[in-house]
């Protein structure tokens, strides 16, 4: 799975970066309609960053999954493989 890194702006309630509401991604904003699913994985090991998962669905009805790395504070997208044509 690769990762690209992206700017997102969150929704910051009784903590920080608590849900992702937009994001920029090929040279265009993103509005997120709704977080479909999040996960985390990690941060059982010392020195082993969290990550947060999230899937969401864009008001174009797009859906993304998006990763937030607690250690770095940084935001990436997945970024689906390219198919051969």
């Amino acid at each position: 799975m690769s990762y690209e890194r992206v700017e997102v702006e969150c929704y910051s309630g009784h903590r920080a970066c608590e849900r992702p509401i937009a994001f920029t991604f090929q040279n265009r904003r993103w509005e997120v309609e709704q977080v479909l699913d999040r996960w985390y994985e990690g941060g059982l090991r010392p020195g082993q960053p969290t990550l947060n998962y999230f899937k969401v669905r864009t008001a174009e009805d797009r859906i993304f999954l998006l990763r937030y790395n607690a250690l770095f504070d940084a935001w990436a997208i997945r970024v689906p493989p390219k198919t051969p044509h």
